[in-house]
């Protein structure tokens, strides 16, 4: 797993493409750079930020999605289960990747 050591550090303080020397991209409906290297990027517009203590969280719409093909599935589609994802929780990281459900799971009828 490749780690970034910049996560943690504000680019007030850091220029964190310098730092990982990383290659500035064009988005097409945000302004601000996207990750040359990176195999996928995703535009969003906030549409809410919720205060939650000592982090914000935000909501938002994505607007475009950018990636290699092995990310592409059979019908053409973003498949976000070959992206090898992790998620940061109480000082740890975590794999990601099983689906638990589908659009309706949660209310759906059980048999």
């Amino acid at each position: 797993m490749r780690q970034i050591g910049v996560g943690v550090k504000s680019g007030k303080d850091v220029d964190k493409f310098k730092t990982m020397k990383l290659t500035k991209g064009k988005c097409n409906f945000v302004e601000c750079p996207s990750i040359k290297e990176s195999p996928v990027s995703i535009e969003c517009k906030v549409k809410e930020i919720k205060k939650l203590g000592s982090h914000h969280m935000f909501m938002a719409e994505v607007l475009s999605i950018d990636a290699d093909e092995k990310y592409i599935n059979e019908k053409g589609a973003f498949d976000i289960t070959k992206c090898d994802l992790v998620a940061y929780a109480n000082g740890k990281y975590f794999e990601l990747g099983k689906q638990v459900g589908k659009f309706g799971y949660s209310v759906q009828k059980k048999k």
